[in-house]
């Protein structure tokens, strides 16, 4: 029950039990007053009983000592006792009509008779006595007669106040009893009445009200200063402080549910964040290298309960080859045919998860396991993949994270693009694009690092010139000397391998850096390219071109002179390698040596 219910009840019933026992009060009261009216008209019917009593026995002396001494003081006080005779008729007629009861009555009248005969006799003895008959005044006082109305005037005097005493007393303790009853009512009430308000007192304002509000201030409290995780009773009554109790659970869930939010904006903030830090790094990257190794770093701390590889796609777009990983992921593949994956069939981000709702993919090597692959693509091509996977010992939901997994994959896509083209134009600004050797303008700059190195690395140049080239354009045309210059280029590549550099340096001549060799090393080397080129015929759409004669000049530095003279010391080797009838090799330090013996 609400305690407004319950104050109002207790207030109704207080207010009833209040005039229930001022009505016993009055009632109570009422009584007393009846008790005392009754004690009153015992006392005035008991005076008046005792005044006809003693006034007729008080006349009657004064009428006998008259008769007896003859004295008129007695006659007077006779006469004036005939007086108070009258006022007691007077007061007779009003006890009559006060209430006195029909047998009071009847005795009040016979008193009456008897004072009205007794007084007749007196009188009578009186007159006589006046005339001189004293004797027979005295006869009539002292006589039986007299003697009997006299008697018979007190018995029935004191037969009135038998009566008169039987009746007031029974209503005296009617009116008692009455006043007794009520007054144990209105006490009765007033215990009652008091009872109900301490009983409120208690059950209500202490138990209901005051234990707890004093319980529910520390809570408050606690969760004014914002302490959640305060335990908070949960109370049951339908009333104000189940209400208010309702009112904090509801006050504190919503703390809690902005505290989450709080919590997952701050997460979201701190992830978006890692996301703009990895994204200016991706932009400052200059190879794939730099790149998966930044995501490698940051994808962690994105993500730290998912793995991942980076893959990318070869130059065909038939394999997928992985630059990067994080976390130790183990159910892809490190490189798997572009086939394999739906979703780079698909073009867009699928997920192979373990309630099997979607077919996984087939470089996974179990079938249940949740992973996502989002393809990298850069304006409509795509060029690589991002695969998470969740890691086996930490549960998460992929897709809870997939808007920034497809965002962080679509800048990495932009990235890698950014970096291929990069490098594409990189290849097209320092290789040949007939040979895809270096062209000259990167041999300069090889040259000059290695102009700052030559204290201590040893470096050998080759000068390789196609002997009789002219031939191959005027006889078979030009698609056929761009064929024997890609002929001579390949085995040169092939030839150096990771030994050197290998440069179109311009026209059908080329040029080899070999570092760390000496010149005479350096001489079998040409030796053994000029050799190999020589060694097999070559054909053009099914025309026998011949075979093909480099004349190469060889010079070393910085034992036979300095890095920038190196060029020009091998093309003097060149030069005299052509003048001494091509298709051979000349070191420059003999010629050198040959002019110093010359």
């Amino acid at each position: 029950m609400r305690i407004s219910a319950i104050t109002n009840w207790a207030y109704g019933v207080t207010v009833v039990l209040t005039v229930l026992s001022g009505g016993a009060f009055i009632l109570s009261a009422d009584s007393a007053n009846q008790e005392r009216l009754a004690v009153e008209e015992h006392l005035a019917f008991e005076a008046l009983a005792q005044d006809l009593a003693l006034g007729a026995e008080e006349r009657s002396d004064e009428a006998r000592l008259y008769v007896m001494r003859g004295d008129e003081r007695h006659l007077i006080a006779f006469h004036g006792r005939e007086n108070e005779e009258h006022r007691r008729e007077a007061a007779i007629k009003t006890l009559k009509a006060r209430g006195a009861s029909s047998a009071e009555t009847a005795a009040l009248e016979e008193v009456e008779q008897d004072a009205e005969a007794l007084d007749r006799l007196e009188v009578a003895a009186i007159t006589a006595y006046g005339n001189g008959e004293q004797s027979k005044a005295q006869q009539m006082l002292f006589g039986p007669e007299h003697e009997r109305l006299q008697t018979d005037l007190l018995e029935t005097v004191g037969r009135f106040r038998d009566l008169v005493n039987a009746r007031t007393g029974n209503a005296l303790n009617d009116a008692r009893l009455r006043s007794d009853w009520f007054g144990l009512v209105a006490k009765t009430m007033l215990a009652l009445t008091a009872a109900l308000f301490l009983g409120v007192l208690y059950c209500v304002l202490r138990r209901r009200i005051a234990m707890p509000l004093a319980h529910m201030t520390g809570i408050v409290t606690r969760l004014a200063k914002q302490d959640y995780a305060v335990e908070v009773p949960l109370d049951q009554r339908r009333d104000e402080i189940g209400e208010m109790n309702e009112a904090i659970h509801i006050f504190r869930a919503n703390g809690l549910e902005r505290d989450r939010l709080d919590a997952e904006r701050r997460l979201d903030q701190q992830t978006k964040d890692l996301i703009l830090q990895m994204m200016h790094r991706l932009q400052a990257c200059q190879t794939q290298t730099e790149l998966a190794d930044v995501v490698a770093r940051f994808a962690p701390q994105i993500f730290p309960n998912l793995a991942g590889h980076l893959y990318v796609l070869n130059e065909s777009r038939t394999l997928l080859s992985t630059i990067g990983s994080w976390l130790d992921p183990h159910q892809s593949a490190a490189s798997f045919a572009s086939s394999a994956c739906w979703g780079l069939r698909r073009g867009r981000p699928h997920l192979s998860n373990r309630g099997q709702s979607d077919i996984a993919c087939q470089h996974l090597n179990e079938s249940n396991v949740t992973g996502l692959c989002v393809p990298l693509t850069a304006q409509g091509d795509t060029i690589g993949l991002l695969y998470f996977e969740e890691r086996s010992d930490v549960v998460t939901d992929v897709e809870t994270s997939r808007l920034y997994l497809e965002l962080i994959a679509e800048n990495i896509g932009l990235a890698v693009a950014n970096l291929q083209l990069r490098e594409k134009l990189t290849h097209l600004a320092v290789r040949d694009a007939l040979t895809g050797l270096f062209n000259r303008r990167w041999l300069d700059e090889s040259l000059n690092r290695h102009a700052r190195e030559e204290a201590v690395n040893p470096l050998v140049c080759l000068m390789i010139d196609i002997d009789h080239f002219k031939r191959f354009n005027d006889e078979f045309g030009h698609d056929a000397g761009d064929v024997v210059m890609q002929y001579v280029a390949q085995i040169v590549i092939d030839m150096v391998g990771g030994a050197g550099t290998a440069y179109r340096f311009g026209g059908e001549e080329f040029t080899v850096l070999l570092p760390g060799m000496t010149e005479a090393a350096g001489f079998e080397f040409a030796e053994a390219l000029r050799t190999k080129i020589a060694t097999a015929p070559l054909s053009h759409r099914g025309r026998i071109l011949g075979s093909v004669a480099v004349s190469i000049g060889v010079a070393s530095a910085p034992a036979a002179g300095t890095v920038p003279t190196l060029l020009t010391r091998a093309d003097a080797a060149l030069l005299n390698a052509k003048a001494g009838g091509r298709n051979m090799t000349v070191s420059a330090a003999k010629l050198i040596l040959g002019g110093l013996r010359d």
